[in-house]
């Protein structure tokens, strides 16, 4: 993660992390992502077989942790089209991660 501090360590990102991933959708997003590289809504909805919105709020989940990035590009016709890709990330979940992650919530509940 470009030297900077792994946010998966941060017990707030961590549980926001899980919580996206908490979803066959988001899981299935996530690996056809990495299996084709970036894509847009459209094809990707169409590829998923599920609706653009719904899509779109499943994308807007995983890009708000960090786990996929969008870039909006405009198309030879000038159409505007949002790609969406998977942002390079590891997750380890050992006893001792999980402990570290724990020390920094701010959450008590």
């Amino acid at each position: 993660m470009n030297g900077a501090a792994d946010p998966f360590l941060n017990g707030d990102h961590l549980l926001a992390a899980l919580a996206a991933l908490a979803s066959p959708q988001r899981l299935r997003i996530v690996a056809a992502l990495h299996a084709q590289g970036r894509n847009y809504i459209s094809q990707l909805a169409r590829e998923l077989g599920i609706s653009r919105p719904l899509l779109h709020l499943h994308l807007q989940k995983l890009e708000a942790v960090g786990l996929v990035s969008s870039t909006l590009e405009l198309s030879l016709d000038g159409k505007a089209l949002n790609y969406f890709a998977v942002t390079p990330f590891a997750l380890a979940l050992t006893p001792q991660s999980i402990a570290e992650a724990a020390r920094s919530l701010t959450a008590k509940a």
